[in-house]
């Protein structure tokens, strides 16, 4: 742009050269006011001064015809571009001395002049300003746009996350409880061989049943993740419908209670107050609390019996599962599957309980469940002895 300006000024100064008073000067100071843009952008200022004071030379000395400002134009467009407030307001008042001392100089007689020379570069710092305008409005746009940009990275990230332990947890009570309840009946099993062939064959059988259960709990756990919900009745591999039936609420406890009066352990449930429609996250928390807390008792505690509460009141479903045994830091002892015959061997100091295996995440899960819901926890040593698992839900 700036060659190209130069060549402009420098081809109408040919036609006017006979008349011109100094042409050669006339010629270098025409070439001078449009050079010095090649570097407006990075020093506006300095190209500025750098190309209007050839052209107050130019006019100073008397010269004669003169091209139109281009050059100054275009210095004072960058300086409004790029330039602070303050550093615009002392440009502009310099510039409008030099456009007044310019029209005082010879050969300036027709007011129209002015007007013109006032247009020109009005309209210049105009363009400068609305171009600054818009720079800024895209620089904000842009900006905005890495804010959404690193604000929906980091949300979907964070449901990543949430999905990830909502899945571990939803496996964890799962296989968890049906496992607890098959390495149960294998240990009764096997202090029931070769002895007592019969009721080994139960334990055997009951075996066999929970692990059909629990296949069939991960089937319906991994339909529901591999495909959206509008999809449950969707065929699976061979043709068979795919599983992923309703997630279980409740109203299926008495099959959580069958299978651990299975294991050995005298289960009974209470129901308080009017049962009522719950969300099924609620639904589905309350129902994993009780299946968690009946697998510590058939794993950790050393039980006989236990209890499960369900007590709907106004705004809140509370769940409690309260047992006999020596809370989750002990294992239970092994029991027939209908309770008859004699005990499997005990340890030697008589306690009925066996030192608990490695950490699990039982309570911690249900701690998960509770908060996720934004309810109340309480977990210790129940009022009459024994250990007590107590959760209180909102209920929306």
């Amino acid at each position: 742009m700036a060659l190209a300006l130069a060549a402009y000024n420098v081809g109408s100064l040919i036609p006017e050269a006979g008349r011109l008073h100094l042409p050669y000067v006339a010629f270098a100071l025409v070439v001078l006011q449009a050079v010095p843009l090649a570097w407006r952008r990075r020093w506006p200022v300095a190209v500025y001064f750098a190309v209007g004071i050839p052209r107050v030379l130019y006019d100073q000395l008397g010269i004669g015809f003169a091209p139109i400002p281009l050059g100054p134009a275009i210095a004072y467009f960058t300086v409004m571009e790029r330039c602070s407030t303050r550093v615009r307001l002392v440009i502009s008042a310099l510039l409008a001395i030099g456009i007044v001392q310019g029209q005082t100089t010879p050969g300036h007689t027709e007011p129209y002049d002015f007007f013109i020379a006032v247009l020109q570069l009005a309209v210049a710092g105009m363009a400068g300003l609305v171009s600054r305008n818009h720079r800024a409005y895209l620089q904000a746009a842009e900006a905005r746009a890495e804010h959404a940009e690193g604000e929906r990275e980091r949300q979907v990230a964070l449901a990543a996350e949430q999905e990830r332990t909502r899945i571990a947890r939803e496996l964890h009570d799962v296989v968890a409880h049906h496992v607890s309840l098959m390495a149960v009946q294998s240990e009764a099993a096997a202090s029931l061989l070769p002895g007592r062939p019969e009721e080994a064959g139960k334990a055997v059988q009951i075996i066999g049943e929970t692990a059909r259960e629990a296949l069939t709990e991960l089937r319906r756990l991994l339909g529901v993740l591999r495909g959206p919900a509008g999809l449950a009745g969707s065929a699976g591999p061979g043709g068979r419908p795919a599983i992923t039936s309703p997630s279980p609420s409740l109203s299926d406890l008495g099959e959580v209670l069958a299978q651990v009066r299975k294991a050995g352990i005298a289960v009974g449930l209470t129901v308080e107050g009017s049962p009522s429609r719950l969300a099924a996250g609620v639904d589905l928390t309350a129902y994993r609390i009780v299946q968690e807390a009946l697998t510590n008792a058939v794993r950790h505690s050393g039980a006989s019996e236990a209890a499960v509460t369900v007590r709907y009141e106004p705004g809140f479903v509370t769940v409690a599962v309260t047992d006999t045994g020596n809370g989750p830091a002990a294992a239970a002892p092994v029991r027939q599957p209908d309770g008859a015959g004699p005990r499997p061997p005990q340890p030697p100091n008589g306690s009925g309980a066996r030192p608990a295996g490695p950490g699990g995440f039982g309570l911690a899960g249900i701690a998960e469940r509770v908060a996720s819901c934004g309810g109340s926890l309480t977990v210790g040593p129940g009022e009459a002895g024994g250990f007590a698992v107590r959760a209180r839900l909102p209920v929306p």
